[in-house]
């Protein structure tokens, strides 16, 4: 499974909706303003819905943790990986350090911070819509006729205009 980041496909949106965490006093994080990219699995046919954060300090190049993301339950993970392992499940789950990325020393800090953060439900259900926005993109340009993906469930939401 690879992934690629959805800045990418979608550059307007990907530095529109880009969120970002500032950091004004955590232990074992430097203060500053971090980026949460996000990164979509582009292997046609995949339907893990998962999203990779790699955490970026404004202005470096390196990430400082990548974090696993899966808005469905443990359940939707089991049966996607084709095997009953809670553990995997839960991993997949997230939110989690990606087990085979480098991490920083600051990662284990900034993974406590993923939580928080999911808690906005506007937020989760914009990764939804990026994971869906990304999939089409993958599935349209593989010419892939293997299973379809479900259609995404939409919220209505109302935006501000600037």
């Amino acid at each position: 499974m690879a992934f690629a980041p959805f800045n990418e496909k979608f550059p307007d949106i990907g530095e529109d909706e880009t969120r970002l965490l500032t950091v004004f006093d955590l232990p074992g994080v430097q203060p500053g303003q971090y980026a949460l990219l996000e990164l979509y699995c582009d292997e046609p046919g995949c339907d893990c819905r998962r999203v990779l954060f790699t955490i970026h300090r404004i202005g470096s190049q390196n990430p400082e943790a990548v974090i696993g993301y899966g808005w469905e339950s443990a359940e939707f993970y089991s049966k996607w990986l084709g095997r009953n392992s809670p553990t995997s499940a839960r991993q997949m789950q997230g939110p989690a350090l990606n087990p085979l990325s480098f991490q920083s020393p600051m990662a284990p800090a900034l993974l406590q911070q993923m939580p928080l953060i999911l808690q906005d439900a506007n937020y989760v259900e914009r990764l939804k819509r990026h994971y869906w926005m990304f999939r089409a993109e993958i599935e349209r340009g593989s010419g892939a006729t293997g299973r379809r993906l479900p259609a995404p469930k939409r919220k209505k939401t109302s935006r501000k205009l600037r």
